[in-house]
């Protein structure tokens, strides 16, 4: 069965990103890997003042897996538009801590509440760029 597995792109704040998402949504890094750590033989180009830059991470929550990476030297940083990350949970109190991790330091786009279709949702970009969507509740899932 496919599984769809976000990876974020970020112009050197991946690490940041990733340990504050781990403790914002519950989840647990698995592994990060900085272009300086790629094996010598590994066919990459050298990555000039990129060395402690992350060149993959992975994060599970719940068994589903966040990746991401920064943007590595030549390939110019493009933020993310057009797209949000949903998140589903059960009750609209876990969505409302979540949601307020997520808001810390970000730019709330539409301010958690109670909807037609869930007890509880909201739409925030995450103070790295990552616009999110917090969908909660026994309609929210």
């Amino acid at each position: 069965m496919a599984q769809f597995e976000p990876y974020l792109c970020f112009d050197g704040t991946c690490a940041e990103a990733m340990r504050f998402y781990e403790q914002a949504l519950g989840g647990r890094i698995e592994m990060m890997m900085t272009f300086g750590e790629a094996p010598p033989d590994s066919g990459m180009p050298p990555m000039e003042g990129a060395k402690d830059k992350i060149l993959h991470a992975s994060m599970t929550l719940d068994g589903a897996r966040l990746m991401a990476s920064d943007s590595p030297p030549g390939m110019p940083f493009q933020k993310m538009q057009g797209i949000s990350i949903s998140l589903a949970y059960p009750t609209a109190e876990q969505g409302r801590r979540v949601f307020d991790a997520l808001a810390e330091g970000g730019q709330v786009t539409m301010p958690y509440g109670k909807t037609f279709w869930a007890d509880g949702f909201g739409m925030v970009v995450d103070r790295f760029g990552t616009p999110w969507m917090v969908n909660a509740g026994p309609q929210g899932s």
